[in-house]
């Protein structure tokens, strides 16, 4: 039987008080998924709210001639709340900085990336990684508590000019919660795994993450 990937996107579609549009970031969710389908799984589409959710417009050029499908896929994602995590071997977390404000408080998302990173793999990049704040061990304490983890930057966020305009600070948050944040040279692929946990920085490194992801999945065949 095929194993499944749940690729979970932000139903969020404004960046803060700015009134900008926003949402998930294109390369961040074509990159993965047709890493995803060439290794052999089976990948669905999910989000807070379900349906389509919101692309951010500065990441719309993004080549997806990759994923043919794309549009058909997007037109209708599963809402978090009807998933059962026991139907997927990973989920994994796809950016852009609508996470920062659904992914972070999401209960469903809590709930299914607890439940899958028990008995299976977790993967997220850029922001969001922001996904795994709400998950728990089975003990009760944060998920990224003395994980190696890595995620969009504060340098990085000052960069983009959404340092005032985001709810958080993502690696200042991890930090908080008592993960073991590193991050490598702004906008440079770097990623990192502990265990089943895999995490990657930024958009550029999308398609290092999802490779770290399938090898883990590998592993555990």
């Amino acid at each position: 039987m095929t194993q499944r990937i749940l690729m979970v996107l932000t139903s969020h579609d404004t960046l803060g008080a700015s009134g900008r549009p926003t949402g998930f970031w294109l390369e961040e969710l074509v990159a993965p998924l047709h890493a995803f389908r060439e290794a052999g799984f089976d990948v669905e589409l999910a989000s807070p709210r379900g349906g389509r959710p919101p692309l951010d417009p500065g990441s719309a050029d993004h080549d997806t001639t990759s994923v043919p499908d794309l549009d058909d896929l997007l037109a209708d994602t599963t809402a978090l709340a009807t998933v059962d995590p026991k139907d997927y071997a990973a989920v994994f977390l796809v950016g852009g900085h609508g996470t920062m404000w659904d992914f972070p408080t999401d209960p469903d998302l809590a709930r299914i990336v607890t439940a899958v990173h028990a008995t299976g793999a977790v993967g997220a990049v850029c922001h969001g990684v922001a996904g795994l704040i709400g998950a728990m061990t089975a003990d009760g304490a944060a998920l990224v508590r003395g994980r190696l983890v890595t995620g969009f930057s504060d340098a990085e966020e000052a960069m983009v000019g959404a340092d005032a305009v985001v709810p958080f600070l993502l690696e200042k948050e991890l930090t908080a919660l008592g993960a073991n944040v590193e991050v490598g040279a702004p906008f440079g692929s770097h990623v990192r795994r502990d265990g089943r946990l895999v995490t990657g920085q930024n958009p550029q490194s999308s398609a290092a993450t999802a490779a770290a992801l399938v090898e883990v999945l590998a592993g555990s065949r």
